[in-house]
């Protein structure tokens, strides 16, 4: 076990469903300050559970461990834990019946971060805060809904269940990638809009009391001619007139629109430089390699500190409590 006084900026992966002697190598350097788990890494519940308790011991304090597991066609486990929906059904839901929408939102944030945390899981980055305009290729579903009001009044709720199940939050894709329609998995899509036209997109960001956003592989050319990952200035609108204190990851830096500042080691340099505080390398385990090797950043305390706060501080849920079965009982109906 090593010991450090803060952690690292970045985010990585691992292989399989067990740490190789390279994972540890790797999760014990001073650069690396948390492990993002993929489907790839769970084979049950027994093992997962295996897997994060290693993890978490090869660091005081402990690497965080996080994970896409929204809901819908987002959700990295799902053999043994509860199928959640779309985030969309919450907003049909809302469509016919707002407070049955509110109550279904909590449970399912409750039920998803106290399945995650009974197995080691600190954290997953949702809600999605887009804005779903409709021809998205990424969001669609994925969204609440169109009306920001509606989404913020979701994502307030599933907020709430988050915390219960012990778990905080991270709004994405900030500031908005719900209006584009390329996907910036293997695109780098431009939105084009004037800022002014942008203000329903990030409502949910002034509004909400999020822990963490996570900033979008998006060109908004009325900001700035790099993408929100990239973007000082962004970041200091987030900082600065949203008023965000929170921590800002980046979207996976191995992603087909981060490609334009160039290899892994200037993105981690231009994400670092642009105010980002956690940078997500994944899927990439040569550029991994590259990054650690060459990249010496200048340590910054309260980057770290923002980082740190995102740690579960409650003891984990159990899944016999009664909270967690009544909320389980609901999210079931939701698919039914």
């Amino acid at each position: 076990m090593t010991t450090a006084v803060f952690p690292g900026p970045l985010m990585i992966d691992i292989a399989g469903t067990a740490l190789t002697e390279l994972d540890r190598e790797r999760l014990i350097h001073p650069l690396v300050g948390g492990v993002i788990l993929f489907s790839r890494n769970y084979a049950s519940r027994e093992q997962l559970t295996a897997l994060t308790a290693e993890i978490h011991a090869l660091r005081r304090p402990p690497l965080l461990i996080a994970v896409d597991h929204e809901g819908g066609r987002v959700q990295r486990f799902r053999d043994g834990f509860t199928r959640l929906p779309a985030m969309r059904v919450l907003g049909q839901l809302h469509d016919r019946d707002s407070q049955a929408a509110l109550a279904a939102a909590r449970d399912v944030g409750l039920v998803l971060a106290a399945e995650l945390r009974a197995c080691g899981i600190d954290y997953s980055f949702t809600p999605v805060l887009d804005l779903d305009y409709g021809p998205s290729r990424v969001i669609g579903d994925r969204a609440f809904h169109r009306d920001p009001a509606v989404v913020v009044a979701l994502a307030k709720a599933l907020g709430e269940g988050l915390r219960l199940g012990g778990m905080g939050t991270c709004g994405k894709h900030f500031p908005g990638h719900g209006y584009v329609i390329p996907d910036s998995h293997v695109e780098l899509p431009v939105d084009d809009r004037q800022l002014v036209a942008m203000q329903e997109d990030l409502e949910p960001y002034r509004r909400l009391p999020l822990g963490a956003v996570m900033a979008a592989h998006v060109i908004y050319p009325c900001m700035d001619c790099n993408t929100a990952v990239f973007s000082s200035k962004w970041t200091d609108y987030l900082r600065n007139d949203i008023g965000f204190t929170g921590a800002v990851f980046t979207d996976d830096l191995s992603m087909a629109g981060a490609g334009a500042v160039g290899d892994m080691l200037a993105r981690v340099q231009a994400a670092w430089a642009a105010g980002c505080d956690m940078l997500l390398v994944c899927n990439a385990p040569e550029a991994v390699a590259q990054v650690l090797d060459e990249w010496q950043p200048q340590p910054d305390p309260q980057r770290a500190r923002r980082i740190a706060r995102l740690l579960p501080q409650q003891p984990v849920p159990t899944l016999d409590s009664l909270l967690y079965r009544s909320a389980l009982d609901s999210v079931t109906r939701l698919g039914d």
